[in-house]
């Protein structure tokens, strides 16, 4: 259900094209597996992530809903654990995540890409938190839609589960980059290799700052942010960087 391409580069395809990429249980725990082996992919410095076909994901797989309203309730929560797994590994993976969205992002498939720290979105592809449309709650999902558009927007988009183009979607801070329709992959892969130029502890550190910091005061947030500061500087990287920009040349890292 999950195509990897692995290199400097990690590529994570969504590869159920037919069914338009369903967050299924396999695809889920496919997602997951993948995610570990970037982690741990010493050569891994950040992951594009997109979906095989005409769409990105349509989101909840057909078979499963279906069957939603007559499964327990322990294994309901089974799978929502499942899913909450899912959005927290991404929101919070250390390395730097892209989502190209190639098509129809919709309902968990919105999430997944709101998941990711940076989003290019072809012009022509929609977006939307559409779960109130059948009775569902995007719970997970609004967790980290609140964070990046604030209350009212996220009121906006999870209670009318209105699809949103392109533009939009960049005009309320979901998306980064727009693209050429058929060019939204090779656009957040050149966003990757971009960002994975920099140096691997500072993307890290950064992104643990920005984890951390909207939920802490003023002060709290200023020790930390201090902390941080003097941290980096006993880094290796920090060394090469400041060896490199004396050196006037590109630094190794």
């Amino acid at each position: 259900m999950v195509q990897v391409e692995r290199g400097r580069v990690y590529r994570l395809y969504l590869n159920d094209p037919e069914r338009r990429n369903p967050l299924s249980p396999a695809m889920v725990e496919g997602l997951l597996k993948a995610l570990d082996e970037a982690e741990e992919d010493p050569e891994a410095k950040a992951v594009v992530l997109t979906g095989k076909g005409q769409a990105f994901s349509a989101g909840a797989d057909l078979a499963f809903l279906e069957r939603v309203t007559e499964m327990g309730a322990e294994e309901n929560y089974r799978h929502s654990l499942s899913l909450m797994r899912l959005f927290h590994r991404l929101y919070t993976f250390p390395k730097p995540t892209v989502a190209a969205v190639n098509g129809p992002a919709v309902a968990g498939g919105a999430g997944l890409a709101t998941a990711c720290d940076l989003v290019v979105m072809e012009e022509g592809a929609k977006l939307g938190y559409t779960e109130v449309k059948i009775g569902f709650v995007a719970a997970l999902v609004s967790v980290i839609l609140v964070r990046a558009v604030g209350e009212k927007v996220a009121k906006d988009l999870l209670l009318t589960g209105r699809l949103l183009e392109a533009k939009e979607a960049k005009a309320l801070g979901l998306v980064n980059r727009l693209s050429p329709p058929g060019k939204a992959l090779e656009v957040a892969v050149a966003l990757a290799e971009e960002v994975a130029q920099n140096a691997p502890t500072s993307l890290r550190l950064t992104k643990e700052l920005l984890l951390a910091l909207p939920g802490m005061g003023l002060e709290d947030g200023f020790r930390l942010a201090a902390l941080a500061n003097a941290w980096v500087r006993e880094t290796g990287d920090l060394k090469e960087g400041i060896r490199a920009f004396f050196e006037k040349r590109k630094p190794r890292f």
